[in-house]
């Protein structure tokens, strides 16, 4: 506990720069918001901050048919997030290769009601088991499973690229030379790219109308497929409009990752069960998020079905089952398998290999356990949770002995850390954070000697692993609340 406590003569200082910061950014802020006012119409694409104006492309796959894939058809998925039915006859999706232009191109009729989704079902590359849902509108679009660009347009003629006056939405993946701002990164076969959610995350059921005018910041990819038609349920319903409640990174996004294939050393991945930050130089996670509620617990057995994810990009290495066979190191679950036993398939997703950091045995089977029971315990009890964790450093000591690397090059953490956010069952999560919100933050020693003391002896504040990390938690709850209860170190009960 020495260094953790000592690690707190830093964070006055650390804080003071933290508000420094923020306050030299709203400064910054300001003077930018009169002087984007002075501009007036000299861009043709302001950005917009906040949810769209307009009708969206909210999901474009074009591994339809392809090999390894279940789906038989590529498609397009459009989104209203207006609060008025948008007639489009006369408007058409357009696609081009990465590097050509315009000629293909599937012509639109009827209309996309309030906050619905529009569906169109494109060529197939003759593969695939599964049909998509009924779709709205069938195209011969042949799309790229990797790279490509579509276009949404209010005319069924083509259109030149991104900045043609008739262009209502465009997105550019891959290595396409035309985009919104930047293009997102390189789909596959078993991936497309979706839009965020309203309010910039990626909660279910909260529409996915997020444009910001920069495709790199408004998609994520992911191997969540779930096409959506006009028959399906309008988003965000009244039922669900709960802000970010939920969502795995509700509480923000500590490291800026992004999902441009550029981005390799903090590249972030959405999974139905946890996000997280993707190193490929240490071939394992920077960090893992997820939000756990009464809901994710169940009585499904533990698969134990450890394995590569093969949704890392493309020329990426991908961790195998056996990646730390004989190396004395624990295959460590971040987002732990006994937090995703409501189905086989939630269960299963916490064994993918880009959930996994090698964790000494003591540290792992012992202590973090300890952490991850108690946990569970208060979710049994009536809260929800918001958890982050992941490794820092390198070079721990495992049961042969000390190691910097395991199997083809992943980095054995120096040390483990987490940070769990409390909250009593409830929504509007984020405006129910406040100063005396429990929050539990601990570092652990990668080694065998972490079992020596219980979970509780390794509390640190927040702040603390912050200035370790570089990282910067908690950023979307409010300023003043976030900075008393990262200062804070936990005394609760263990127990």
């Amino acid at each position: 506990m020495l260094e953790s406590r000592m690690e707190q003569n830093t964070i006055f200082s650390e804080k003071n720069k933290k508000n420094l910061k923020r306050k030299t950014a709203y400064l910054v802020c300001s003077s930018l918001v009169f002087f984007s006012s002075a501009l007036g119409n000299l861009f043709t694409k302001p950005a917009q901050a906040a949810v769209g104006t307009h009708v969206v492309i909210s999901e474009v796959y074009g591994g339809g048919g392809n090999s390894g894939t279940s789906y038989k058809n590529d498609y397009i998925e459009l989104y209203n997030p207006t609060d008025t039915s948008v007639g489009l006859s006369g408007w058409s999706v357009q696609y081009a290769s990465s590097t050509g232009t315009f000629s293909s191109i599937t012509n639109l009729t009827g209309s996309i009601g309030a906050h619905q989704y529009y569906l169109i079902k494109e060529a197939s590359g003759g593969g695939g088991t599964v049909d998509l849902p009924t779709t709205d509108v069938t195209g011969t679009i042949n799309l790229s499973a990797s790279s490509g660009k579509v276009a949404l347009a209010k005319v069924t003629t083509a259109v030149s690229g991104s900045t043609n006056a008739n262009v209502v939405d465009f997105v550019g993946f891959g290595s396409a030379n035309d985009s919104e701002t930047t293009p997102v990164g390189t789909l596959s076969a078993t991936t497309s790219v979706e839009r965020k959610d309203n309010n910039g995350g990626t909660a279910q059921g909260q529409g996915n109308g997020w444009d910001t005018n920069n495709n790199a910041n408004d998609f994520v990819i992911t191997s969540s497929l779930v096409p959506q038609n006009l028959s399906s349920t309008a988003e965000p319903s009244t039922e669900t409009q709960t802000g970010t409640d939920n969502d795995h990174i509700g509480l923000g996004n500590p490291s800026d990752a992004t999902n441009n294939i550029s981005n390799s050393n903090n590249y972030f991945m959405v999974k139905p069960q946890y996000d997280l930050s993707y190193n490929n130089s240490k071939h394992e996670p920077n960090w893992v998020s997820w939000h756990v509620g009464s809901s994710d617990l169940g009585s499904t057995a533990r698969q134990d079905d450890f394995r590569a994810d093969t949704t890392l990009p493309s020329g990426w290495y991908q961790g195998t089952a056996s990646e730390f066979s004989g190396s004395g190191f624990d295959r460590g679950h971040m987002c732990p398998s006994a937090d995703r036993t409501s189905t086989v398939a939630n269960n299963s997703a916490t064994f993918l290999m880009s959930n996994m950091i090698p964790q000494a045995p003591n540290n792992n089977e012992i202590t973090w356990a300890n952490l991850e029971e108690y946990s569970r315990s208060l979710v049994s009890a009536g809260n929800e949770l918001y958890v982050i964790s992941g490794g820092y450093g390198s070079g721990g000591t495992g049961s042969n002995g000390y190691k910097t690397t395991v199997g083809n090059g992943v980095v054995v953490p120096a040390k483990t850390w987490k940070v769990i956010v409390v909250l009593p069952n409830g929504n509007n999560d984020i405006s129910r954070v406040t100063t005396s919100t429990r929050v539990i933050a601990v570092v652990l020693p990668n080694d065998q000697t972490t079992s020596s003391h219980a979970w509780s002896y390794y509390r640190v504040s927040v702040d603390s692993i912050e200035s370790m990390t570089g990282y910067d938690f908690l950023s979307s709850v409010p300023a003043n609340v976030q900075n008393a209860i990262e200062a804070s170190i936990d005394n609760g009960p263990t127990n």
